[in-house]
């Protein structure tokens, strides 16, 4: 582990050719030695100067660049800072570090800036790992969620269970401690009612893992059916671009294609894959093994068929693999608007790949569809998406059923069976960050990038 008093630097904009680039300094000393390096220094917090940049011990110009100064404790992490916002590529943000740390800084680690707002009580762990989360998502739903956890939506809804688990050790406290008190011992019920309450609140958030996935890698949403059914023309018209070969040879498709699109409310990652059907072909038997593999991961499945008899065998050929949710979609309807024989295709969705006819009303009804199976996504609900956050709950629940099967149960004394909901409450300390877990800590920055 580095000294937390050291003064860090590290540049904060991603390598490559670019307008501008960001370098960071964060520490005791990042005033002073921003001083030495710049031709003039900036008396005022929160203000931005365009300064030269030179090498104090050989004075060399190295940049020039407008440079803003925080004071501790009004910054991100809580210390002195100082940026320099000089211009971009490669050579020149690596040649601003590399002065600063010849003049006294140290290179900083990944995470180490965010790292020391969760110290100096910046922020929760919680929400730097909404920092963390909103620099890595992949969808739209994602970010939003990110951000939730961000500005502490998701702490304080953790914040209020642990002070639901704090009042109702309380009331075992004074049962314990004062049982002969003019009030009477406490009543069993309300002990009863403490506790339902805390494990349905666990329980609510530990309910929102399926959504949690679904929100960080988007809804598998698989087109299958047999060949030339139109599966891949609905998958480009849905994603707007050319991205499958369309050809009228059957097992055109050998494997399965790959696109997140979003949506109003779901994120969706659109699967096309090879027809489903017997072969010879070797190649053409290894594409529909990996649609069966794509079928049994799926969440939705969009059945695809120009005609009603194809239609038929393709929802038939699907429920053979895959027990998710199917949607029937008639895909050729400006070809084949009308098809005698076969079974009724009144509840069958109806697009047209080339007219670009029915796609709305197809990603409405996939929207519905995760809505019924998964729960309606709430833009407002901050989701649980990380394993930390899952296995500490997950272990807060654990100690409230024990405390419940203990106090039930009458084998075990009030006073150690009490000791399982301090278990619970300090499970939710570690995820917040308000003990101090160095492993904890050292785990969660390392996943972060330099600079953040």
């Amino acid at each position: 582990m580095t000294p937390a008093d050291d003064t860090i630097v590290a540049i904060s904009t991603p390598p490559g050719r670019g307008a501008i680039s960001v370098v960071r300094m964060s520490g005791p000393d990042a005033h002073a030695i921003a001083q030495r390096c710049v031709s003039r220094w900036i008396t005022t917090a929160r203000a931005a100067q365009l300064v030269a940049i030179r090498d104090p011990a050989s004075g060399a110009l190295i940049d020039r660049a407008v440079v803003t100064r925080y004071d501790a404790p009004h910054s991100y992490s809580g210390e002195d800072i100082v940026e320099f916002s000089g211009h971009g590529g490669t050579l020149s943000p690596t040649a601003v570090a590399g002065v600063l740390i010849r003049a006294g800084a140290r290179q900083a680690e990944p995470g180490e800036f965010t790292r020391r707002a969760v110290l100096n009580g910046k922020l929760d762990l919680v929400q730097a790992e909404g920092i963390g989360s909103v620099v890595d998502a992949s969808t739209e739903a994602a970010r939003r969620n990110a951000l939730h956890h961000m500005d502490g939506g998701f702490s304080r809804r953790i914040g209020m269970l642990r002070a639901s688990l704090l009042d109702l050790e309380a009331l075992l406290a004074y049962e314990i401690d004062f049982p002969e008190e003019d009030d009477g011992p406490v009543s069993p019920a309300r002990i009863d009612a403490g506790l339902h309450a805390a494990r349905a609140q666990v329980e609510a958030i530990l309910a929102t893992i399926p959504l949690g996935e679904l929100v960080r890698s988007g809804a598998t949403v698989v087109l299958a059916g047999r060949p030339n059914v139109g599966k891949s023309s609905l998958f480009n018209a849905m994603l707007g671009t050319e991205r499958a070969i369309v050809h009228a040879t059957p097992g055109t498709t050998r494997d399965a294609i790959e696109a997140v699109v979003e949506t109003d409310r779901w994120p969706l990652r659109l699967v096309d894959t090879a027809g489903l059907r017997e072969s010879n072909d070797e190649i053409e038997r290894t594409g529909v093994e990996i649609s069966h593999r794509y079928l049994a991961a799926a969440h939705v499945v969009l059945a695809c068929g120009a005609t009603r008899e194809e239609l038929a065998a393709s929802v038939e050929a699907v429920r053979g693999v895959s027990t998710v949710p199917i949607l029937g979609v008639r895909t050729k309807c400006d070809v084949d608007p009308v098809s005698s024989g076969g079974a009724p295709d009144a509840t069958a969705l109806r697009v047209s790949a080339h007219r670009r006819e029915g796609l709305s009303e197809l990603v409405t009804a996939i929207e519905r569809t995760l809505d019924e199976a998964y729960g309606t996504l709430d833009p407002e609900l901050p989701l649980l998406t990380r394993s930390r956050h899952q296995a500490i709950l997950e272990a807060a629940a654990r100690e409230l059923e024990a405390f419940s099967e203990t106090r039930q149960s009458g084998d075990i004394p009030l006073p150690v069976a009490a000791v399982h909901i301090r278990a619970a409450a300090h499970a939710l300390e570690t995820l917040i960050g308000t003990v101090d877990v160095e492993d904890v800590l050292t785990r969660v920055f390392s996943t972060f990038c330099v600079g953040k």
